[in-house]
């Protein structure tokens, strides 16, 4: 018998990704929803992290992020990440991703800006992409792309915290560019907030 998804989360800044590969959210009792700035990539719903207004107020269970806070000024942040917070239910989750300047800056302060770190679907990455964003994309006129600013892992927890967040679980960096981070708009047990860190981050 076919279970029927009973939570939804907004998958922001999909682009051509489905909820297929996301840890966590590829169980059957999830629906996404997904949200891009980019109508050709056909989202169900067209939006900035800055300005989510065509989503309800705590009307998902949970808002999945890879790789977009970068895409913002720094001065945006703020009102991105509580857009975030005001679209979740009480008892929602937001797991965020984006680059890891801490071991970005080690690699440009060992000259190795232009250096290939790993290859990715679009091609080899160097440092000089993850600090100002994919050089191949931008040139292609994809403007998105550009990176406009960072974080370190305090950075990035300070400002979840700011914006509402209760509690935090993350700092991870299960590889070795990227910060992965778990927020909660209500405290939950400790063993409980491992157990979602488990299911939700890599």
């Amino acid at each position: 018998m076919t279970t029927s998804p009973t939570k939804q989360f907004l998958h922001v800044g999909c682009g051509s990704k489905t909820q297929l590969n996301l840890k966590g959210f590829n169980a059957s009792d999830w629906i996404e929803v997904r949200f891009d700035i980019d109508p050709s990539t056909q989202p169900d719903i067209v939006g900035t992290l800055t300005d989510m207004s065509a989503v309800q107020s705590s009307s998902v269970d949970a808002v999945y992020s890879s790789h977009n806070i970068e895409h913002l000024f720094a001065h945006e942040v703020p009102a991105a990440l509580s857009e975030i917070h005001r679209v979740l239910k009480p008892q929602g989750l937001l797991v965020i991703t984006c680059p890891d300047l801490v071991s970005v800056c080690e690699a440009v302060a060992a000259n190795k800006l232009m250096e290939p770190l790993y290859e990715s679907p679009s091609g080899p990455i160097s440092p000089i992409d993850i600090l100002y964003g994919h050089r191949a994309s931008v040139a292609r006129g994809n403007h998105f792309m550009a990176h406009k600013c960072g974080f370190t892992y305090s950075a990035l927890r300070a400002s979840v915290l700011q914006a509402g967040f209760a509690q935090i679980y993350g700092g991870t960096r299960p590889r070795q560019y990227d910060l992965w981070m778990l927020a909660l708009k209500e405290p939950v047990a400790e063993n409980t907030m491992h157990q979602l860190a488990a299911t939700f981050l890599p």
